[in-house]
């Protein structure tokens, strides 16, 4: 059977910090009595397996998707290094509180103690309130040692550095990156395909039996990056009816696609699956100029074209902007 566009089921985590612009901005069903924190979009991560929604594969998970399809899913480059594992997790953040600071390993040190990829990610912001703010990195150079000390006392948050967020602000957070999302956000975030976090400071809701969850400071010790950095927001400039790049690094790159015009990306050479996060708006999707009804994505979804496609054509039906992921 051919493929076509796949849209998968949200699989929505509680979270203590959990907002509700998932309802309110995207215009999801509110869970009721429960507070969301997370969508995860597209997810291979073990007990997290993400089903297709759509079409006649509907209610098969991402990785017997796989198993089936192989490169025509992934790419061949791409399959004969993860094989049925899907190598990005892409997720939506709605943060009422702040989440805990963290910081991710590397691949080395995830392999070497949790047999598990490393976490390099990005973070777009969806939508913001006016003094949302966005920890990342630190404001000085810092040791382990003064590190030690600050979590000890509670003064870790005196040199993070601390960035106003708005919408359409881009982050990029290599492994090793100290990082916390501000209140009142919504995130779109894409990352390699690893659970592996490490806590370290939880605005004292470690304190709170409660709320308390397990701290990981030990293990992040020889995980951070503790020099400071000149910039930790990416500057770009996007243009209207074009394709901006955001990131390019060795784990995925992402595009932001802004085009108000029937537009076509050619991938046949590129090897690699696409995944379309809509950040606005609404289009019509047609693969490899198939002459069916094509495939409809709008604020807030997620669509994976399978590697088999060569071209997608882009039709607005209202302004469109997206994010195009894949890896180069």
């Amino acid at each position: 059977m051919d493929l076509y566009p796949l849209k998968f089921k949200p699989i929505y985590k509680e979270r203590v910090w959990g907002g509700n612009r998932l309802s309110t901005v995207l215009g999801r069903k509110k869970k009721s009595g429960k507070v969301i924190g997370e969508s995860w979009e597209l997810s291979s991560v073990s007990g997290n397996l993400s089903v297709v929604a759509n079409g006649y594969l509907r209610d098969n998970n991402i990785q017997e998707l796989i198993e089936t399809y192989m490169g025509d899913i992934t790419g061949d480059r791409v399959y004969e290094k993860f094989g049925i594992e899907f190598p990005l997790l892409f997720k939506l953040i709605d943060s009422a509180e702040r989440l805990s600071v963290q910081v991710h390993p590397d691949d080395e040190i995830a392999l070497e103690r949790h047999r598990a990829y490393g976490k390099t990610e990005m973070w777009y912001v969806m939508d913001a309130a006016e003094n949302s703010q966005i920890y990342v990195g630190f404001n000085k150079d810092l040791d382990r040692d003064e590190f030690r000390t600050r979590v000890a006392n509670g003064s870790l948050p005196e040199v993070m550095n601390i960035e106003q967020a708005k919408k359409g602000d881009v982050f990029f957070l290599p492994a090793g990156r100290i990082h916390a999302i501000g209140e009142n956000l919504l995130i779109a975030e894409i990352q390699q395909t690893s659970d592996v976090t490490y806590r370290i400071y939880d605005w004292g809701r470690e304190n709170n039996p409660e709320t308390a969850r397990e701290m990981h400071t030990q293990l992040a010790e020889d995980v951070i990056d503790y020099k400071r950095h000149e910039s930790y927001k990416t500057r770009y400039a996007p243009d209207e009816d074009s394709a901006t790049e955001l990131v390019n690094c060795k784990y995925f790159t992402t595009n932001l696609l802004s085009f108000s015009k029937k537009t076509d990306r050619r991938y046949a050479e590129l090897d690699s699956f696409v995944v379309y996060m809509c950040l606005e708006g609404s289009a019509k999707l047609v693969c490899d100029d198939d002459d069916g009804n094509g495939t409809v994505i709008s604020t807030g979804e997620t669509v994976l074209i399978p590697a088999i496609f060569n071209s997608v054509c882009i039709i607005p039906e209202k302004d469109i902007k997206l994010l195009e992921v894949y890896i180069s």
